[in-house]
């Protein structure tokens, strides 16, 4: 093995924080990494980590090389990409992980037409609504509807969430247009969750427009992993639910739904829909198929069309 590709294990070592995680991320076992370190540092001549049972920390000789390695790494990445630049069309292979709704409406056409386009290119798509580990599971990218966590990941924005309190014309008729949220929390609600989080707070302004914001819990009979499921359900008038629109596929008006307490601030979470890689292996076939799900989605996303003046509501 070159000294470019043991630097390169060095590397990942660190910055995944554990012997396993890279050499999954290296696809070999950690007997066949670790060997690779040792021989690095006999090939220096010095100690780059200091190693434990279960922990290892960096030398000071570690500390210099490794920010000399990041150099390196990143002008062999660049050489790459140029290289790759100058291909015909994009080839290889692309592992995605997705939760279930999102990939089934927003990555299936994308996948499709980008496999038409570049018929080289192989993709593998695995749907899951609970969180895959991208490194261990050795996936290229992940598509994530969550608030951005600090990780060893890289993180790309496709759009930003827009959450609406939704409930059917059917719902309204049956309990009335609640006015204020301790009006709302009084009525029954469809709650989503997929073992990793439950969406049952509303984080609202007391008051129309108004600046202080308050936590209030959702109450439900209702409780549900599917997203189809939840929409259908408040279809139906079973409750109202808070959710992202990219949920809808058509307009609220097409669908029976309207949105509640417009005039109310409420709160993003902070969250948004990212696509996330492991460092460093954002290729120009992974570079090219995240551009497309963003064209795709749009700058506005197209759910924002789905309710009249969105863009003024709940601010």
């Amino acid at each position: 093995m070159s000294i470019t590709n043991q630097l390169s294990l060095f590397h990942d070592v660190v910055q995944q924080g554990s012997f396993s995680k890279a050499a999954a991320l290296h696809n070999m076992d950690n007997s066949s990494l670790s060997k690779q370190i040792k021989k690095l540092e006999a090939t220096l001549g010095v100690q780059l980590l200091n190693r434990s049972t279960r922990s290892f920390s960096l030398t000071s000789a570690g500390e210099e090389i490794l920010e000399q390695t990041q150099v390196l790494l990143d002008t062999v990445n660049q050489i790459q990409n140029i290289a790759d630049s100058y291909q015909a069309e994009p080839t290889g292979t692309l592992r995605i992980t997705s939760p279930v709704y999102f990939g089934q409406e927003y990555l299936q056409p994308v996948i499709s037409r980008f496999m038409k386009k570049y018929p080289k290119v192989k993709v593998t798509l695995s749907l899951n609504d609970r969180m895959a580990d991208i490194i261990g599971d050795q996936f290229d990218v992940a598509f994530r509807i969550s608030k951005l966590a600090e990780s060893n990941l890289i993180a790309k924005r496709i759009a930003k969430t827009n959450f609406a309190i939704i409930a059917s014309k059917e719902f309204i008729e049956r309990y009335g247009n609640p006015k204020t949220p301790e009006e709302l929390i009084a009525l029954p609600a469809v709650i989503y969750t997929n073992g990793d989080f439950t969406l049952d707070q509303l984080r609202l302004s007391t008051g129309p427009n108004g600046n202080e914001l308050k936590t209030y819990r959702m109450q439900g009979n209702y409780k549900v992993t599917d997203v189809r499921a939840v929409v259908d359900a408040v279809k139906d008038g079973v409750g109202y639910s808070l959710f992202d629109l990219f949920y809808l596929k058509q307009s609220a008006d097409e669908l029976g739904l309207v949105p509640l307490l417009t005039d109310h601030v409420l709160s993003t979470m902070e969250t948004g829909i990212y696509a996330l890689y492991p460092n460093r292996k954002q290729t120009p076939l992974m570079r090219e198929f995240i551009k497309a799900v963003q064209e795709d989605i749009g700058d506005p996303p197209i759910w924002l069309n789905h309710i009249p003046n969105y863009q003024q509501c709940y601010k």
